[in-house]
This record gives C-alpha cells, structure tokens and sequence, in this order.
C-alpha cells in the first residue's frame, strides 16, 4: 500500500482513512451538509486532520462533503449490492488554486472531454501533491503545468481557505466510487490585473479546454446553486444570458467564447451523465468561501 497521504488524528491516535471511509464522517460530521471545522497540520508530506486542536496544527478549515457524498452510505449501499472497491488504498490528496486577480476575478478552467476523471467541469487548475513538495509549491506548479502562469516571487499572497471531501464518480447512482480525494483550495492573490494575467495564459490543451474570470456578482450566483438543491438560492432578478470565457479550437488557437450563464448554474445530474458541462459541486464550495474572505 502506498504512503498515506491524509492522516488522521482520532481520540488522539493517528489514523489513515481507508478508501471506503468518510473523512467528514470520522472526524464527527453529522448526516447534514456542514461545515464542520477541521485543524491541520503539514507533516513529512502527509496533511493531517483532526476535529480537535493539537499541536503543530497550523490552520483551521471548514471541511465539507456534498449531500449526495457516496462514501456518506457506502456501508449500507454498496455492500447491499456487492460492488467491488480499491483495495489497499487510501485517501489521496489534491490542491486546488483560487487564483485572484488584484481586481478581484477567479481563474476558472474547463477540463477536457477526453479526461478519464471528470471531464468537460469547470474547476480552478490543481491536482495531486508530489510526495516531496510543499502545499502552496504543489498548486503553484499545477497552475503553471495547467494555465501557462508563473507568479513572480513577492507579487502574490495566499492563504488556505478550506477542505472538500471529494468521489468520483460523484454519485453512488453513478457507480461505485474509484477516487476518493481531499481537496485543499488555496486562495493566491496576484498583485497583477486580471488582463495582466490573461496576457500570459497558455493553457494546457491536453488539460484545459477553454478558461474564464469570474467577479463576485457571478461567483455569488454560481456559488448559490449547490448541488443537491432543487433551484439555485439568492439570485439576482436580472442576470446576464452570458460569461465572457475563451476557448480552445481543434488547432490549439483560441477564441473568444459567451458562454450561456445557466451552463454555469447546474447541478450534479443523478443519473450518470459524462461530460455535461458544469461547474464542479467542491468549486462553488470555494467560491462560497471565496466571497466569505472579501467579505461578500
């Protein structure tokens, strides 16, 4: 079995999470949809969690799983149907970077159709922590690989915004589950414009497929929307039809793109559904914690 890369911290006796097992659920998540306040620790490469403060915790994060979590129901569900899981793994982990331009924007990309996990969502660049970097290292070098973009040293602050319990597929109804993630969203406030920032992208075409900025007023409406409600809350009465986003031609080029902003407000379907466009249920939780920092 590989190193664990999340640990756990449970009546003081350190643990690593199966695959099968909630995260939320064994630091005490009730059957709600949370936050439930989590103190973390960056240890020899392993994020270790706990509900209680101990010491060399170094923040303390909301963590949140979405209502439809499939590893919430596995014991009662999936044994039932006697569907096989991963066997001798655990729990992995992501990174996910927010990155804010200095008039206040978010960088969006939209994954590829032709990737094996969660293809076609709009999510902000991350990916898997190498066993030897650093957290804020690990999402710095992904949104590099992901969006062309290097942040001049001194030009930038960050700051951790929270923990997302993540499956894929998302839904039990989907299928069994065969990744099993948390997801560390960092804020990184760039001193440079959103334009600034636009003029150096080069996306990825084997990751990224098109990108957009999105400001408070759209995020807020996004971020409205979770995943598991049946209509979106606190929407504006008068919305654009569109976003402005750019986008990848079949020859690399990019053009410019109005994306239609309902695109934007879905919901995770319950029936499996490949490929739909949308906007990940674990990005409108950081965008949710996004607007809570500026204070919207």
């Amino acid at each position: 079995m590989a190193a664990a890369r999340v640990l756990l911290l449970v009546s003081g006796r350190s643990e690593s999470p199966s695959f099968a097992q909630s995260v939320c659920g064994l630091l005490g998540a009730g059957p709600g949809l949370g936050r439930w306040p989590a103190h973390c620790a960056w240890k020899q490469g392993r994020l270790v969690l706990s509900d209680q403060p101990f010491p060399g915790a170094w923040a303390r994060l909301p963590l949140q799983r979405p209502p439809f979590c499939p590893f919430a129901a596995l014991d009662q569900q999936l044994r039932a149907r006697g569907a096989e899981l991963p066997r001798n793994r655990g729990v992995d982990l992501g990174v996910a970077v927010l990155l804010q331009s200095s008039d206040q924007a978010i960088l969006l990309t939209r994954r590829t159709r032709t990737l094996r996990v969660s293809p076609n969502l709009w999510v902000p660049p991350g990916g898997h922590v190498e066993p030897d970097e650093e957290l804020l290292d690990g999402g710095l070098r992904e949104l590099q690989e992901e969006s062309g973009l290097q942040l001049p040293q001194g030009q930038f602050s960050w700051v951790p915004l929270g923990l997302w319990e993540s499956a894929y597929p998302p839904r039990l109804s989907w299928g069994p589950p065969k990744y099993h993630h948390i997801i560390l969203y960092l804020l990184v406030a760039s001193r440079e414009s959103q334009q600034q920032l636009q003029a150096r992208i080069q996306p990825n075409p084997s990751e990224v497929s098109a990108f957009m900025w999105l400001g408070p007023d759209i995020a807020a409406v996004v971020a409205a929307t979770e995943n598991g409600t049946e209509t979106p809350r606190h929407l504006p009465r008068e919305l654009p039809p569109s976003v402005p986003a750019v986008e990848l031609g079949e020859d690399g080029r990019a053009r410019h793109l109005a994306l239609p902003t309902s695109t934007l407000l879905r919901t995770t379907p319950t029936t499996a559904a490949e490929g739909i466009e949308r906007v990940s249920s674990g990005t409108k939780f950081a965008l949710r914690l996004w607007l809570q920092h500026l204070g919207k």
